[in-house]
């Protein structure tokens, strides 16, 4: 009898210990996490496709100019501004209370002014056509601005005077003087040249000197080798 309830007691479990029983729990709010996070990750995936679908068809209506979203939380928010920046528009977040708060994208080139950007902000709605009017009137009144005239301002010293005391009031006269530039020589006024020649004058001038350097030098060449034959011999 004794033998048989021993192996009875023996192959019970023996009840789990404090120690079991927390990590059991610890692992299970693990488990839960990774599920909420799993779950938060897919959310924003789906919401982040779902944005970029709306703000693609967006940007290729030509007949918008700005698209608005619901309030939404933070993140979300977060994900249209980066959506919105990718595809080349610009957007802004209104909203007083964070639970009011709501994001509008802009195509870049119907960005908003800085009158809506104060008219949103301040919690009203605005009106796209009426901006638009409210601009035009703005540039055209603006045009219509009649411009102030500026005073002519007279020099009080005479520049002609001061190079006239320096150099003499004929040197002046003469070194102002407007001289035709002769393309044959350049662009340098002939009359400033101490050589008149053209360049074909020049370069047989030139060409002859060499000719007679040369032949001096020939001619000195054959003196200098006819002594040294009368010395050998």
């Amino acid at each position: 009898m004794a033998d048989l309830l021993g192996s009875i007691l023996g192959s019970m479990e023996k009840p789990p210990s404090v120690d079991d029983k927390e990590k059991k729990k610890e692992k299970e709010r693990r488990k839960q996490l990774e599920e909420l996070k799993e779950r938060d990750r897919k959310r924003k995936n789906e919401y982040r496709e779902r944005t970029e679908k709306k703000i693609s068809e967006f940007i290729n209506d030509i007949t918008k100019t700005r698209l608005k979203f619901p309030p939404i939380d933070n993140i979300c928010r977060t994900i249209i501004h980066d959506v919105a920046e990718v595809a080349g528009a610009t957007s802004f977040s209104f909203g007083a209370r964070e639970e009011e708060r709501y994001v509008i994208v802009f195509k870049k080139e119907y960005a908003p002014t800085d009158d809506e950007l104060s008219i949103y902000r301040s919690g009203e709605d605005m009106d796209p056509e009426k901006a638009r009017m409210e601009a035009a009137n703005k540039v055209a009144e603006e045009d219509d601005t009649p411009e102030v005239s500026r005073p002519e301002v007279a020099p009080t010293s005479n520049y002609m005077d001061k190079y006239t005391k320096i150099v003499g009031e004929e040197s002046a006269i003469g070194g102002a003087r407007n001289l035709v530039a002769n393309k044959q020589f350049g662009f340098v006024p002939s009359e400033n040249k101490k050589d008149k020649r053209s360049v074909e004058e020049t370069m047989d001038a030139i060409r002859a000197k060499k000719k007679q350097k040369l032949a001096a030098e020939s001619g000195e060449g054959g003196s200098v080798a006819g002594g040294g034959d009368a010395g050998t011999s």
